[in-house]
């Protein structure tokens, strides 16, 4: 089974940014549960979110079995955030495991609309997903389960963590890029590619029908890849 994490709000202009907390607490669970990965999500960029930096969101994938203890998984999540709380910071944290459709609508109502963190509790207290502000006016609880729902989704944000894609760099056959955690290489056209070259530095792979998929375009050295929301 896949249980989701969403954070939001956790950071100020002078500190590291959500995406980075992300992956500090995935290292943290990764001695318990595997990871499948961390993607970024863009939520609505408008003069009236308080966002810090773009007003994106992570959410955590990782496996766990039928026993898994969620309450005490977001307990220790919970006490990781708080020892990284950071002062003029709106944090919240949403943990679930299966995800209704309303909450990938919600998600995506995020990335074009404003929406309110009393929609946000209440769809959480309606489905039981654990949600909660950490601090602030706790607004992140807003991108949190917005986070969940569109990771859970399965069609939507860019990996910022999966396999060993982040080790990459330089030019890199197709075979290393797959073997590295990338289901697909494709074109925006379609077209899926099994060999050629791509420029693997700072690799951020989409994620589409619940796939990792890294989009390119051609260069004359090879491909060069693509950042999509």
């Amino acid at each position: 089974m896949i249980a989701y994490i969403g954070l939001d709000d956790t950071d100020n202009p002078e500190s590291r940014g959500t995406g980075h907390l992300a992956r500090v607490i995935a290292d943290r669970l990764s001695e318990t549960y595997p990871i499948r990965g961390i993607t970024r999500h863009q939520l609505l960029f408008d003069p009236r979110v308080p966002y810090t930096a773009k007003n994106s969101s992570a959410s955590i994938m990782l496996e766990v079995d039928e026993q898994a203890d969620l309450p005490g998984l977001f307990a220790r999540v919970r006490s990781i955030m708080l020892g990284d709380f950071q002062q003029g910071s709106d944090p919240g944290l949403c943990l679930t495991l299966a995800l209704p459709e309303a909450v990938t609508r919600f998600g995506q109502r995020a990335k074009v609309d404003l929406v309110s963190q009393a929609e946000a509790r209440a769809l959480a207290d309606r489905y039981g997903i654990l949600l909660e502000g950490l601090g602030g006016t706790q607004d992140g609880v807003i991108g949190a389960l917005a986070a969940v729902g569109l990771s859970a989704g399965g069609s939507d944000g860019r990996y910022i963590r999966v396999g060993t894609v982040r080790d990459l760099q330089g030019w890199q056959p197709v075979e290393t890029i797959l073997a590295a955690g990338v289901d697909q290489v494709q074109t925006m056209a379609g077209e899926v590619l099994s060999e050629g070259n791509i420029l693997a530095d700072k690799l951020r792979p989409a994620r589409r029908g619940h796939k990792v998929v890294l989009f390119v375009e051609a260069h004359e050295e090879g491909w060069l890849p693509l950042k999509l929301d």
